[in-house]
């Protein structure tokens, strides 16, 4: 009992030093909020930000998800367990990656489960709904909406993507492939594109897993991450394209650890200031020094075009952005 009430008393001073800090400072500094988490995807709802990562541990530990919102991305609040595995019957461990949108006033949570190794196990992509943005979520099917492999694609680390017409599609993929599909109105399940095809496969060179798109000036930016996530060879690559099915040609990595501040960058989402217009990158990293794998923070930087359009390389730091209010 000792043990535990030391334990819950350094955790409440960690976090007691590290809000302290954050009131001080005039940046978001790097990481934005404490603790392992992973896989950050950010969004705007109203006049804040928010950020749904992955809660960074082993497998059998990934059982719940929590948010983060601001209103400047310099002081964040925690919404702890905003989904979790006893709320998801068909949900066991390696809860990963979410990816929100919101449709019709409620709040839509697409995130992979199980972390399935062949069509024979259960999980894949589920879809939880709620009426806010910090939860409770709850399963929205009552199974996954996509349990197998197709084209060679795990199915984990989705992106819920709504593109200029009103339809929205689901980017995702592990092992090397990536998939896009077109979602029913209703998110229940996919339906197939005008060719007759449902999983259509849009792999471009060097894909790995994390998924992530954005639309700019009409063009469509698909990004992902390359090499090992474990490793320091993890990267954040880009393409672009003139349609939200490709084809996606590789133009360039702009994200990258750097080894006087941190491994192992990537995994990322864009977000942007509908008032400033800036544009954000949030990506995961490990600290210097961290060998465990699961040891990894969710940071920000600016990300700038030049002027043909083209991504610049973004540097990494531990003074992330400055306030930024919506």
């Amino acid at each position: 009992m000792r043990t535990s009430n030391l334990l819950l008393c350094l955790v409440f001073f960690t976090s007691a030093i590290f809000a302290q800090q954050k009131a001080a400072q005039k940046t978001s500094g790097n990481p934005i909020f404490p603790g392992w988490y992973a896989d950050p995807e950010g969004a705007i709802f109203g006049r804040e930000y928010w950020v749904y990562p992955t809660y960074s541990a082993k497998y059998k530990e990934q059982v719940f998800m929590d948010a983060f919102s601001s209103k400047d991305l310099i002081n964040w609040t925690k919404h702890p367990n905003i989904l979790q595995n006893k709320d998801v019957k068909w949900a066991d461990k390696a809860m990963w990656a979410p990816s929100i949108t919101k449709k019709d006033n409620k709040y839509y949570l697409f995130f992979g489960a199980n972390d399935i190794q062949n069509n024979d196990e259960l999980g894949g992509i589920g879809v939880a709904v709620s009426n806010k943005p910090e939860g409770p979520f709850i399963d929205h099917i009552g199974k996954p909406l996509i349990d197998k492999f197709h084209n060679g694609a795990q199915p984990i680390d989705q992106y819920i993507f709504n593109d200029k017409d009103g339809q929205y599609y689901l980017y995702y993929g592990g092992w090397k492939h990536c998939n896009v599909v077109k979602l029913s109105d209703d998110f229940k399940s996919v339906v197939p594109f005008p060719d007759g095809s449902t999983y259509k496969e849009i792999t471009p060179e060097n894909y790995v897993e994390g998924p992530f798109m954005f639309m700019r000036n009409g063009k469509y930016y698909f990004m992902w991450s390359e090499g090992g996530w474990t490793g320091p060879n993890y990267f954040v690559a880009y393409a672009i394209a003139d349609s939200p099915i490709g084809p996606f040609k590789r133009i360039d990595r702009i994200l990258k650890q750097d080894t006087a501040i941190a491994t192992g960058a990537g995994h990322n989402s864009v977000i942007q200031n509908p008032k400033t217009k800036e544009y954000y990158i949030l990506y995961h990293r490990r600290p210097l020094g961290e060998t465990n794998g699961n040891h990894r923070v969710t940071c920000i930087e600016k990300m700038e075009f030049d002027e043909n359009g083209y991504i610049k390389p973004v540097q990494i730091t531990f003074e992330g952005v400055g306030a930024s209010k919506l």
